[in-house]
């Protein structure tokens, strides 16, 4: 069931919000979505169910990086397996939901499949043998599996994007600012945003109307004063996203859904900078916010000879290959004689891709990509690190500018799902949603698959 089919039924007293609870708790995790499931706070929460915003008495899932007071926050790392959170990040406190539990994700949310996850591997609703998709493979695989109405998730590169993708359902990663980032353990924090995994367009506009705006705690958040009405828009397709390496397929599919719709050829000449700018940007920043992670504070502590050892051995043992990996990338783009040879340029790359943005929104309303150049792949089929950094290929660039953007199934390949992405302007989001409902209607992919 949708947020809205849940809440009708709840006021037309066909169940309760205990009743509906308990129907997704009782479901078993199959796919392994769910680092903690949360029964008892779930139930606790039900029984009193809250009526501080829309969604109160709905029950929901979160990424296992958004801070739940009194429940485990572990990242999906070993250095954070027993950690408990001390308190709510912002968006729990707003939504003042129905907590189902934890989803998994890659280790510190650094991954496009779930792979990295210290824990386990999420596997795909629709073929098990293949990934849900990263760094939010949980909470995708959680609303595609119907173990939840809908789920919370963090989006950096294509976090939420490429498993609403690979999954199957609607993935909305907001304008960077316009949700607050208090309460997630930060991965790159000129990149980090909170959005939702749902299974319609609808019911991403409704949490994303509960959980936006401006908060104290954040101040890189911001009110929003979207006026945004349009009826009519005029869409521009790059060509940088439609190459020869695209899927014949996927193509189709996306050609298709989008016919019928004002929308003309365009350029983003920069887009062949995103990924290596993306990569160094956010391995930098990366590198900077988990030098926290010493066993000093907080998280796993490896007991040594001395400070220093101590230090070494948990840095070693609490982290897994991935993660290594880029905070080793990023330390070195930061180190000195190499800081302008990397990360400076990386900088004046991101500034160009901003500057491509908006000369094609003075054009155009919308930019319409495909989410993924692929459908999902098979778990262990991606060994090299680069085969699936290419994975964000399409979706990067939307976080280097701060722009919204909302991934929607349109069609599938025998069976795996496709998605087609919109990217909106800044604090635009009503008429991305607007669109986007536009598109789900003429393709109808929920209902023939609900």
């Amino acid at each position: 069931m949708t947020i809205k089919e849940i809440s009708d039924g709840i006021k037309k007293k066909k169940f309760s919000s205990l009743e509906i609870t308990k129907t997704y708790l009782d479901k078993e995790d199959k796919f392994d979505a769910f680092i903690t499931r949360t029964r008892e706070l779930a139930l606790s929460q039900a029984n009193n169910p809250a009526k501080t915003s829309l969604i109160s008495n709905i029950p929901f899932a979160a990424k296992d990086n958004i801070l739940v007071k009194g429940i485990k926050n572990t990242c999906g790392s070993k250095s954070l397996k027993d950690y408990i959170a001390p308190y709510n990040a912002t968006c729990i406190e707003k939504i003042d939901g129905i907590l189902l539990g934890k989803t998994n994700l890659d280790e510190f949310a650094m991954g496009s499949s779930t792979e990295s996850s210290f824990f386990f591997t999420t596997k795909n609703p629709h073929d098990s043998e293949r990934v849900a998709g990263g760094s939010s493979g949980g909470s995708a695989a959680a609303v595609a599996a119907d173990l939840a109405p809908y789920a919370l998730a963090s989006d950096t590169g294509g976090s939420i994007r490429l498993p609403a993708s690979f999954c199957g359902v609607v993935g909305f990663k907001p304008t960077y600012g316009a949700v607050s980032r208090f309460g997630l353990a930060a991965f790159a924090s000129s990149l980090d945003q909170i959005g939702s995994l749902t299974k319609t367009v609808e019911d991403a506009e409704t949490v994303f109307e509960v959980i936006s705006g401006k908060d104290k705690k954040d101040s890189t958040s911001r009110d929003i004063k979207d006026t945004s009405k349009k009826k009519r828009f005029k869409v521009g397709l790059p060509k940088e996203y439609f190459t020869s390496e695209l899927d014949y397929e996927i193509r189709k599919i996306i050609e298709k859904a989008i016919n019928g719709l004002d929308a003309e050829k365009t350029s983003l000449p920069n887009t062949k900078y995103a990924l290596p700018a993306y990569y160094i940007i956010s391995t930098a920043e990366a590198s900077a916010n988990l030098a926290r992670y010493d066993g000093i504070k907080y998280g796993l502590k490896t007991e040594g000879d001395n400070y220093l050892t101590s230090y070494l051995k948990t840095r070693a043992e609490s982290f897994g290959k991935e993660v290594k990996r880029r905070i080793m990338l990023g330390t070195f783009s930061l180190s000195s004689g190499y800081y302008d040879a990397y990360y400076h340029k990386a900088q004046q790359a991101r500034e160009e891709i901003k500057k491509d943005f908006e000369k094609v929104f003075s054009q155009f309303d919308f930019i319409i990509t495909p989410t993924s150049p692929s459908v999902a792949f098979k778990i262990g089929e991606k060994k090299d690190p680069i085969s699936m950094y290419l994975s964000d290929i399409f979706t990067v660039s939307v976080n280097l500018a701060g722009l919204p953007a909302i991934s929607i199934p349109v069609g599938d390949i025998n069976n795996l799902p496709v998605g087609l992405q919109i990217i909106g302007k800044p604090f635009q989001e009503k008429n991305l949603f607007s669109l986007a409902k536009i598109i789900e209607k003429d393709v109808k992919y929920f209902s023939s698959h609900s």
